[in-house]
């Protein structure tokens, strides 16, 4: 443990949102704070048993579970679910959050909720305050909410408010002129702005590496994006294009079906033994897997299908669609990935750069190569996440 992670240690309570860089060592703290703040044990300078342990629920992605990252974090405290060691001071449980909802007559342990899923008011957010009610806690993020009812389930879990119904009437103030009910802005933010800095711990850590991000200019056929805008016809489907979304996607598919794209891979992988790949669509992946990486090159896959591990070759390519792919997991063999596409979300972009930029990572020096054309929606995408905000395509046609 470096003095960052004690300094965030010794702020976090039950209730916190432990908030810190991808890779910056988020889980080891979470355990530390848990170990010894909630438990009473002791690693430095003699080990020593907890003196009030209790059982410890991890909530996190079916990858990060399948994978058991977890349970490497735990060697240095000697836990682990019994099957892995029988003899644990404590029973453990790391499940996904697809699982949630089996957990909520669970009372008096202490629950992790990592890589949080609790922004808005669904299933899982309704099962996390349940829990939350009867049981210590903490949260764990990279990116926290983006607006304050991203926010609504931590506060209520928190005790700030009773129910979403009175958050929104004290804060929410709706637009009179849409037909549907939809929030214009929030009022009493510097109430909000308080409880938000009450329970938000930002942890610092000293990053050794050096990134390196490079725009690389494809090409795109002109003639058939622009008359696609003005016929509104799905030429891939040969029919009418129906609505902004559909038109947005055919847009895409036309800018990232250009070869040059393809052409710039192979030349990145001429420089690099190993790659991993981020795409969006399957007609992406298709290209992907066609192209010529090299003599010997493996080539794995991590989508909704297949779920490859990392090669353990010399020369290897990982395609991962963003979606399933995003965050859970890390990777210390290569210095390199590939933005084949760009995606619409800023916090997924930021995650998917994290899957190399951990503490542990021999690289001092990271290389990030992102392929976009000049195409108008690619640079309105390039734009929005520059300012870290997501891409909005109905935003996009009405500034148009």
């Amino acid at each position: 443990m470096d003095d960052y992670q004690l300094d965030a240690v010794k702020q976090l309570r039950t209730g916190s949102i432990l908030c810190g860089g991808v890779g910056s060592g988020k889980s080891r703290t979470s355990l530390y704070y848990y170990y010894v703040t909630v438990c009473g044990g002791q690693l430095d300078p003699t080990y020593k048993p907890m003196e009030n342990p209790l059982n410890l629920y991890i909530i996190t992605t079916a990858r990060k579970r399948d994978l058991r990252e977890w349970e490497g974090e735990m060697l240095p405290f000697y836990i682990a679910p019994r099957d892995r060691l029988p003899d644990s001071q404590v029973e453990v449980t790391i499940d996904s959050w697809e699982n949630v909802k089996k957990y909520v007559d669970v009372a008096g342990s202490f629950f992790i909720f990592d890589e949080q899923r609790v922004c808005g008011y669904g299933v899982w957010a309704h099962s996390f305050i349940k829990i939350a009610k009867k049981n210590d806690w903490i949260l764990l993020t990279a990116t926290p909410g983006d607006t304050w009812e991203d926010y609504i389930p931590v506060f209520i879990a928190n005790g700030f408010y009773k129910h979403k119904t009175e958050f929104m009437r004290e804060h929410a103030v709706y637009n009179p002129y849409v037909k549907f009910r939809k929030v214009d802005h929030f009022i009493g933010e510097r109430k909000l702005m308080r409880y938000k800095q009450s329970i938000l711990v930002q942890m610092k850590y000293k990053n050794e590496t050096n990134q390196h991000h490079e725009y690389l200019e494809a090409v795109y056929d002109k003639t058939l994006y622009k008359n696609v805008i003005k016929t509104k016809w799905n030429i891939y489907e040969d029919c009418p294009i129906e609505n902004i979304s559909q038109l947005c996607q055919i847009m895409r598919r036309i800018v990232n079906s250009d070869p040059s794209r393809g052409k710039i891979i192979e030349g990145i992988a001429v420089m690099h033994a190993r790659l991993i790949i981020f795409y969006n669509y399957n007609y992406e992946l298709e290209i992907l897997k066609s192209l010529n990486y090299g003599k010997d090159t493996v080539i794995a896959e991590w989508n909704g299908f297949k779920h490859d591990k990392i090669p353990d070759s010399e020369n290897w390519v990982y395609l991962v669609q963003y979606t399933a792919g995003a965050e859970g997991w890390n990777c210390t063999e290569t210095d390199t990935i590939v933005f084949y596409s760009q995606n619409y979300s800023y916090k997924i972009m930021t995650q998917s750069a994290g899957r190399i930029d951990r503490r542990n990572t021999p690289f001092k020096d990271l290389y990030y190569y992102h392929i976009r054309s000049r195409s108008s929606i690619d640079m309105a995408i390039t734009k929005a996440l520059k300012e870290k905000r997501n891409f909005n395509e109905r935003s996009f046609f009405n500034h148009s």
